[in-house]
């Protein structure tokens, strides 16, 4: 009888031992998926695909052995998103990632039901993505970045860049719900500096020399570009061009400045990012995005190419690069 006993005690520890571990809220077994909806290419965006990765790892999760992701590109072509979420629904996966606010406008009419997770969104109260910050309700949370409030502090810096500028144009995209919303703030900081505003509306590359030639045009002094996914996807040539018509321009992602911009400011998306892997993490082991209050960003950077001012002819003034994050020489 005794050694039967331990017979049975010994079969349930080596049960235990050998049983596979499973995440909370998870079935025994399962992988889940996660897929992302971007509407840019892979390669442009790599470094911040990397980033949530590496916040996965942080929880354990590693891709291809415990949890997959499913990736769908829009490759700047935005009319694909609605399609491309629609293939993520019927795939069922666990949680959507979504990079940029059409992206999540098109995870949000695929789905009332499969979490979303925003990896920066520019305004997603502004654009009805989530009713607050603090409680989102619905399926959508994640990481929210103030675009509207940084235009003001975009522009303010770049007066500062170019003290004599008087005529700033503005690069926008109409599609992009959150640009309406910015062009409010930076209007109202345009009136304070005593610049005009020249708006200019862009869908897509094959727009973008006739905007820079309306910006020859109307003789304006500098540039702004705002945060868009289209505007990422083709930041090489969006510097190239503001090199040829000699504008100073600032940007609304510190990536543009990387490939030849002159000036950005802007958070880290690297680390909106990895943060976004700490939502994803909290719904797999069951938790609700109607519970998970959207984070804001406490840390921006302030990116400057000398290389780009000097090929400009443009002096930095000292006060601006000691308060700069990052200089390219």
């Amino acid at each position: 009888m005794r050694s039967r006993v331990r017979t049975f005690f010994l079969g349930v520890v080596l049960s235990l031992l050998l049983a596979p571990l499973v995440s909370d809220g998870q079935q025994p077994g399962k992988v889940p998926r996660i897929g992302y909806l971007g509407a840019t290419a892979p390669e442009g965006v790599s470094h911040l695909i990397q980033a949530f990765l590496r916040g996965l790892r942080e929880f354990g999760w590693v891709e291809g052995q415990n949890i997959a992701v499913e990736y769908r590109w829009a490759e700047g072509r935005l009319e694909r998103l609605p399609e491309l979420a629609a293939e993520l629904v019927r795939l069922r996966v666990d949680a959507i990632l979504v990079g940029g606010t059409q992206a999540a406008l098109a995870a949000k009419q695929a789905t009332r039901t499969i979490p979303i997770v925003l990896a920066g969104v520019g305004d997603p109260v502004g654009t009805g993505l989530v009713a607050s910050l603090a409680r989102p309700g619905g399926n959508i949370t994640g990481q929210s970045f103030l675009a509207p409030e940084l235009s003001a502090k975009q522009l303010e810096l770049l007066k500062e860049a170019v003290p004599k500028v008087s005529r700033v144009a503005v690069l926008t995209n109409p599609t992009n719900p959150v640009h309406a919303l910015l062009l409010r703030e930076m209007g109202a900081a345009a009136r304070s500096l005593g610049v005009k505003l020249q708006l200019l509306e862009v869908r897509g590359p094959d727009e973008f020399d006739s905007a820079f030639g309306a910006m020859a045009r109307a003789r304006a002094g500098a540039l702004v570009v705002s945060p868009d996914a289209v505007f990422l996807l083709h930041r090489t040539r969006l510097a190239a061009l503001a090199a040829q018509s000699r504008l100073p321009a600032m940007y609304g992602l510190t990536e543009h400045a990387q490939a030849g911009g002159l000036m950005a400011y802007a958070p880290n998306f690297a680390d909106l990012f990895r943060r976004a892997a700490t939502y994803v993490d909290k719904i797999l082991k069951g938790a609700k995005p109607a519970d998970l209050p959207v984070e804001q960003p406490t840390k921006f950077d302030l990116v400057i190419s000398l290389k780009t001012a000097k090929a400009l002819g443009l002096t930095i003034p000292q006060s601006l690069l000691i308060r700069a994050d990052q200089v390219i020489q």
